[in-house]
């Protein structure tokens, strides 16, 4: 089986969930499921910061990357969170240009909550449609004027770019991207091993 690398960046005051609950998913997906304790995930799941250094999340949370933007591989799936770090590092040019440079190779690009703001800064977002946290909508709309902004959608997919909704819809997001890659079956399966709701509409949960 030729897993999927899957990166997840992190950032200093990333959000814990924005990251951990795609991770989640990834890493607890299997294709056979009867054989869940033999077999591996189909996602190469890991986390990708600017420094080996560990990395602080939002509330303290510690945790330490796999790979750095030099060291880590090209991705087939990227993903991007948001958190209160979002806007320092939407002026950083290294984390930006490595955004832009793995998602021109990746199978898809995605991002949770304000890491949609991420995406748009990296010119990823130019002519579609997206979303955020339902606090950044408008910011999101008047930073980046030429990107439709959802409102009403919790995931809003735009060819190979998935922008979702705040903090807990990084779970949803991935559970999508797991649909498209393995089939609902497999994502289904996921989300029942998690003992979580396999989302049944994508209408946006909170307004």
């Amino acid at each position: 089986m030729n897993r999927l690398r899957t990166g997840i960046l992190v950032f200093p005051d990333v959000e814990v969930l924005d990251f951990c609950g795609p991770f989640e998913v990834f890493s607890v997906t299997r294709l056979d499921e009867a054989n869940r304790r033999e077999t591996a995930s189909p996602f190469d799941v890991f986390l990708v910061a600017e420094r080996a250094d560990p990395v602080t999340a939002r509330g303290g949370l510690r945790v330490i990357p796999d790979h750095t933007f030099e060291t880590g591989p090209p991705l087939d799936i990227l993903v991007v969170p948001g958190g209160w770090g979002t806007r320092a590092e939407m002026n950083n040019p290294r984390l930006v240009e490595w955004v832009r440079r793995q998602a021109g190779g990746a199978r898809l690009v995605t991002s949770v909550c304000t890491g949609s703001l991420r995406l748009g800064k990296a010119g990823l977002l130019a002519g579609k449609r997206a979303t955020t946290h339902w606090m950044a909508l408008d910011l999101l709309r008047t930073t980046f004027p030429d990107v439709t902004v959802e409102d009403r959608l919790h995931v809003v997919e735009d060819g190979a770019v998935l922008t979702s909704a705040g903090i807990s819809a990084g779970i949803d997001l991935a559970l999508r991207v797991v649909a498209k890659v393995c089939g609902e079956p497999v994502a289904r399966s996921a989300a029942r091993y998690m003992e979580y709701p396999f989302p049944e509409t994508n209408d946006r949960r909170i307004s």
